[in-house]
């Protein structure tokens, strides 16, 4: 649909593309944002540096990797060990809060109006700040989630309470072999609910998710919409950016904004309806917010 070309990153001043979307905000009918990992980066969620050496540095000396990232993806020789650092990993990235307000920040935008947050984070911090739970799809799943391996069946498992008993009980980056998870209905090993591949399972919550949103882009589609775009990156486009995109080069009405430092671009055809900023977008919500 669109050419190869895009605008410069970050087009205009930074002041005035500020200006221009808080007026964007200020008349849109409606509110559609998308998150990617940026914005929870930008929230304080980094999984390499200080972050990853407080929590993680008795797995580094051992296995060697030096990044969350990379130790998701280590053949760890034993279900105990994989527990010991997955249950660590999810408890440190779902359940303690971010540590920088940026989602409290986004919600105080947006708070009045009326929005929908499509994102493919699953650090369930839209939730945890307080946005409406029935104004939010996870489209990639949940690090609070388990489900089959298999998986036998379409459904998942609230994990708070095993992980933190992993966490709490490991010793020397093992757990019990009596805390490693199973599925209750077939005995095989349950796995999170993360896209990864074809065995990810997309439960009756996660239609229902869906599904309004369909429903909220069907009724907005024609009004002065504002699709606002947050830390969105080239790994999953196809999910937040490009449809993003289409759906502004539809809608005359609508305008497209993305924040995102160092990838804050548009293709020619929407430039107009567009305003890119190249910031930090825990900066850019400060400005955007009233004093």
């Amino acid at each position: 649909m669109f050419s190869r070309t895009w605008t410069p990153k970050s087009t205009g001043d930074y002041s005035d593309n500020i200006r221009r979307l808080r007026g964007a905000l200020d008349t849109a009918d409606a509110v559609v944002l998308g998150a990617g990992a940026g914005l929870s980066t930008a929230a304080g969620f980094t999984y390499t540096g200080a972050r990853f050496d407080r929590y993680f540095s008795d797995f580094a000396e051992v296995y060697g990797f030096s990044d969350m990232y990379s130790g998701g993806f280590y053949p760890f020789p034993t279900p105990e060990e994989f527990w010991a650092y997955w249950s660590r990993y999810i408890f440190i990235n779902r359940y303690l809060d971010a540590p920088r307000p940026v989602y409290d920040d986004l919600l105080t935008l947006v708070r009045e109006k009326d929005y929908f947050v499509i994102t493919t984070n699953v650090d369930h911090c839209f939730q945890k700040a307080g946005f409406d739970k029935k104004r939010l799809f996870y489209t990639q799943g949940d690090y609070g989630l388990f489900q089959c391996s298999g998986p036998c069946r379409q459904e998942t498992f609230d994990n708070e309470g095993a992980v933190r008993q992993m966490v709490a009980r490991q010793r020397e980056r093992r757990i019990p072999a009596e805390l490693l998870p199973v599925c209750p209905y077939c005995g095989r090993p349950l796995t999170m609910n993360l896209r990864a591949d074809d065995k990810f399972v997309e439960d009756q919550g996660w239609h229902q998710a869906a599904e309004r949103y369909e429903a909220f882009l069907r009724t907005r589609g024609s009004g002065r919409v504002l699709f606002l775009e947050l830390g969105v990156g080239y790994n999953t486009p196809a999910i937040i950016k490009y449809p993003f995109q289409r759906m502004t080069a539809r809608n005359p009405s609508a305008t497209y904004a993305c924040i995102n430092a160092g990838e804050a671009a548009c293709p020619r055809e929407i430039e107009a309806q567009s305003i890119c900023i190249n910031a930090d977008i825990q900066q850019a919500l400060t400005d955007l917010n009233p004093a």
